[in-house]
């Protein structure tokens, strides 16, 4: 799916509970799962209360180009 298997992406601290380095929000997951899908997170909208909404979210969210092989 353009992801190598076993890989890992960033750090957390020294128990294991927070991230640490290269935190990835929800909205950018969705956006890269989108994108290897080959679809365009920003056009993807669903309408629900009278709005077009879309999965990532109002704000800003771009897909995450270091986990993509």
């Amino acid at each position: 799916a353009g992801i190598r298997g076993g890989r890992a992406y960033g750090a957390t601290d020294e128990i294991g509970l927070r991230a640490v380095t290269d935190k990835v929000s929800v909205n950018d997951f969705h956006a890269t799962l989108l994108h290897l899908l080959g679809i365009d997170h920003n056009n993807l909208t669903h309408f629900h209360n009278g709005l077009d909404k879309r999965l990532t979210g109002p704000d800003e969210a771009d897909f995450i180009e270091g986990i993509i092989s």
